[in-house]
């Protein structure tokens, strides 16, 4: 034990009883963790630092919670976190953070376990930071924990953490002001899942293989700003009830849903607007999806503009009776189905454009007679609609196509080329 009588620096080994350690150490008390294998279950009750290397790992033994926070301002970082118990119901977790247990730092731990990866419940400015955690692939998607749990936290923040193979990513149920930057996430439910929560923002994250790479749902003023999704398999981004929130400089690329049918309105979408709400969708890029943009239940009030549209298998689905304007302030989208031409050199085409027609609407509503739709006869009363503008004033129209496909990056920062090559699940732990 080195230090003053205010704050000490103490060295523990796996011979050490470690739990009875932490329980009486004192605010400030740095405990250094040496490699080993600590078979325990560890609670904080002050504003300690526990730290150590990952070789360094704290065995549950399949119970409970790994490491659990209940004081202000402690920290946990540099340590490995394994076999912790698997009730998601008891909230057991790697790291489990308690009511009021304000300011806690945990940072590049390694968290392997069947439950949560870190839960936090009812309270403020939780920092995240740098941390590798990793659910159990073999068990069925919604049986798993999330890779972090926020439940009535305020302003946490939580930057360059890899999550994979648990059920969301991160889950966030009535937080404000989060703060999610350069994470990546697979093979999960859903990346950023935000339920209920307000003000929050996440930029530079990438999803691949999950089923769907960002989800919104009922939600107020959320910026999802400069992220990527990956062969999602439903959506890559859903804005479910949301409003005032804020969708751009985002990039979708491949959404493929093999069990989906028509007649549900399952197939992967690139975007899916479901339900009421005004938020606003611009400066985003959806690619390679069955479905480049799916609007239901509502879905009218958002705004759409500046977006590219590209090789999508359909490019719009919208049954509604609303007629529809994409485009905002004189700048509409672009449409890789498209041809239109710009006689002025302004950017935008000079006549508008209906992403779907009568004719796409009667082939969602009856998706068994889409085995006609590239037939000639098709073809024919297309060409007539749009020479007596029958559908002029129907679903949805871009009155000032872009010519030409805008350049929209998607995440940037640590994972902008992708999710890390290095697996996840793999740690040093002995």
């Amino acid at each position: 034990m080195l230090g003053t009588a205010e704050a000490a620096h103490i060295r523990v080994t796996p011979a050490d009883d470690v739990a009875k350690i932490v329980e009486s150490a004192k605010e400030g008390d740095v405990i250094e963790f040496s490699p080993g294998v600590y078979k325990t279950n560890l609670v904080v009750r002050t504003s300690v630092t526990l730290t150590g290397t990952h070789e360094a790992v704290i065995d549950a033994q399949g119970k409970g919670s790994g490491i659990m926070v209940r004081w202000p301002k402690a920290r946990v970082e540099n340590l490995t976190v394994k076999n912790f118990g698997a009730s998601l119901y008891d909230r057991n977790a790697g790291v489990r953070v308690t009511d009021g247990a304000d300011d806690v730092v945990i940072k590049n731990m390694v968290i392997e376990g069947p439950a949560f990866g870190i839960r936090a419940d009812r309270l403020n400015r939780l920092t995240v930071e740098d941390c590798k955690i990793t659910g159990i692939a073999k068990k069925k998607l919604l049986d798993r924990g999330d890779g972090v749990y926020l439940n009535y936290v305020r302003y946490p923040k939580l930057t360059g953490n890899v999550v994979k193979d648990t059920r969301d990513g991160f889950y966030f149920e009535n937080v404000d002001g989060s703060v999610s930057r350069e994470n990546a996430f697979s093979g999960g439910q859903y990346g950023i899942h935000y339920m209920y929560t307000r003000n929050d923002s996440g930029y530079d994250n990438f999803t691949t293989g999950a089923v769907g790479g960002y989800a919104l749902m009922s939600s107020r003023q959320v910026k999802l700003e400069r992220n990527t999704a990956v062969d999602s398999v439903e959506f890559g981004i859903l804005v479910n009830v949301c409003e005032r929130c804020t969708v751009t400089g985002n990039r979708v690329e491949g959404v493929y849903n093999p069990k989906g049918k028509a007649v549900l309105d399952t197939e992967g979408k690139a975007l899916f607007i479901y339900g009421p709400g005004a938020s606003t969708v611009t400066g985003n890029y959806f690619a390679d999806a069955q479905i480049g943009v799916g609007v239901a239940m509502g879905g009218e009030g958002v705004k759409m503009s500046q977006n590219a549209f590209v090789d999508n298998r359909i490019q719009v689905r919208y049954v509604g009776k609303t007629a529809l304007e994409w485009s905002v302030a004189g700048k509409g989208n672009y449409w890789s189905t498209f041809m239109g031409w710009d006689f002025d050199g302004d950017g935008l085409a000079e006549k508008p454009y209906q992403p779907n027609d009568s004719l796409d609407r009667i082939f969602w509503i009856y998706p068994e007679a889409r085995f006609l739709m590239d037939s000639p006869v098709v073809a024919l009363l297309r060409w007539l609609a749009l020479q007596f503008e029958i559908d002029r004033g129907k679903g949805i129209t871009d009155s000032h196509p872009l010519i030409k496909c805008p350049e929209i990056v998607g995440a940037q920062g640590r994972f902008a080329s992708g999710f890390p090559h290095a697996d996840a699940s793999q740690s040093t732990a002995p």
